[in-house]
């Protein structure tokens, strides 16, 4: 599709055949994000000498980015469901200001926490579980990225407007050259140019500003209809933020879960295993991540077709990318499930040759993963809610397996189980939110079934 188009093919052509067109480049760009991450703890891992304590401190300052990544969310996720619904209702010219008004954000934001971040650095990643033996390693991390943070807002949230305004094979290029560069970049400057986990981070920022000049370039083209309004840079329509910030709260509360949940298995593993044993599970987190974005990729195919196929009225169609985006998720964490549960030796040598690690992330994981197989479902009936603007049940679903479920295990459970009962505190929190995930999408569906294409949603009154 090319820039200039409207994605009108988006309430017409059969839903099977537009998701794999908006899936495919999602699921490409998510694994390769996925795999940008993991190239990261790849090299900091088999540093010599060091590269056990350097994943330990690598996963304390994951935390800290995701706050960074919810502040991100906040903003960009809001502004391209907006922009989806606004082109189901043909509101191009709303839609060009809700994308400068992101832009704006963004900018303000990010420079916000990078200030905040780099004034109280040591006491942020103290009270993450760092230690005497690992603080530095943390720090050399994130000083550099959260110097680069305003690049990684800007990048991430017009990255998801690009694909949120029908082209996502643009999107996917920018996140596969970051991914390729960091790749190529990460060896130069923690081997070549001996900066060690700090060159790492510097490869990450470098990549992300690259990908933003081209971002920025693509939206200022005059032949895009979904181009950057200069003149509206220099300030911000609050009445626009505020919308689009209410939409985005409900991703932003989920990364900020992650902050808090992250925090907890930080300090509960610290205090029943040790800096070891934090390292294993960032080992854990990063080989479930690959999952996780993989059925992330899914939500962004799903995002564009189901707002605008509800802004649209076309209730039958929302129905129908649901059910096909549920069912491609929940093979996808099938096989996450199976490498848990059979595979997961090797694949946490991956990351680490040093054979205590090896063993308590492989344990670790088993436990973790071992009912992983419903997981996708919960995740797209939670961005289902996003997509069409209900930011209530959005909400509630973003927090319920992490902090109404995930945190009271993970304080509970280790006081019989141990270092165990921090691993088993994730099946059990997935099982919860799932149950929950099921109930409200069968009450959608229930109330989307009184309603014929072309209905006022409005006629159901405030029940919908």
């Amino acid at each position: 599709m090319a820039g200039g188009s409207i994605p009108l093919e988006l309430g017409t052509r059969r839903i099977g055949v537009l998701l794999r067109k908006y899936a495919i480049p999602g699921i490409i760009a998510m694994t390769a994000s996925s795999l940008y991450n993991m190239v990261d703890s790849m090299f900091i891992g088999r540093m010599p000498g060091t590269g056990s304590l350097a994943l330990s401190g690598l996963a304390i300052s994951l935390p800290l980015m995701n706050i960074s990544t919810a502040l991100g969310t906040l903003v960009g996720v809001g502004a391209s469901t907006m922009i989806s619904i606004l082109l189901g209702q043909k509101r191009y010219d709303t839609a060009r200001r809700v994308l400068s008004n992101a832009v704006s954000l963004n900018v303000l934001v990010g420079v916000l926490f990078t200030a905040l971040t780099l004034i109280w650095m040591d006491p942020i990643l103290r009270a993450f579980g760092a230690t005497d033996n690992t603080l530095s390693y943390a720090r050399q991390y994130m000083i550099v990225i959260s110097i680069g943070n305003i690049v990684t807002h800007l990048y991430f949230g017009l990255n998801s407007i690009i694909r949120a305004s029908g082209n996502p094979r643009t999107a996917m290029g920018l996140t596969l050259f970051t991914v390729i560069s960091n790749a190529l970049l990460d060896p130069l400057f923690i081997y070549t140019f001996h900066l060690g986990i700090q060159g790492a981070a510097i490869a990450t920022v470098l990549c992300q500003t690259l990908a933003l000049i081209y971002t920025l370039i693509y939206f200022c083209g005059g032949g895009n209809f979904l181009r950057l309004e200069l003149r509206s840079l220099l300030r911000i329509d609050w009445g626009i933020a505020r919308d689009s910030l209410k939409i985005g709260m409900a991703p932003f509360l989920m990364h900020l879960a992650s902050c808090v949940v992250a925090i907890f298995v930080n300090n509960q593993l610290l205090k029943y295993g040790g800096d070891l044993a934090i390292g294993a599970y960032g080992i854990n987190n990063r080989l479930t991540f690959l999952f996780v974005m993989i059925c992330l990729g899914l939500n962004q195919g799903m995002q564009p077709i189901a707002g605008y196929n509800f802004g649209a009225r076309l209730y039958s169609r929302v129905k129908q990318v649901y059910a096909k985006t549920a069912l491609w998720a929940t093979l996808v964490c099938a096989v996450g499930c199976i490498v848990a549960l059979f595979t997961p030796r090797l694949a946490v040598r991956i990351f680490t040759n040093d054979p205590p690690m090896i063993d308590l992330a492989e344990h670790g994981l088993r436990l973790m993963n071992c009912i992983f197989i419903i997981v996708g479902f919960q995740m797209v009936a939670s961005n289902l809610f996003q997509c069409l603007g209900m930011v209530r049940k959005s909400i509630l679903m973003s927090l319920s397996r992490q902090l109404l479920f995930l945190v009271p295990c993970l304080y509970l459970l280790p006081l019989w189980f141990g270092q165990d009962g921090v691993w088993l505190s994730f099946p059990i929190s997935d099982a919860l939110a799932a149950a929950l995930a099921l109930w409200l999408i069968l009450r959608l569906f229930h109330k989307f079934s009184l309603l014929k294409d072309g209905d006022d949603p409005a006629i159901l009154g405030s029940t919908l």
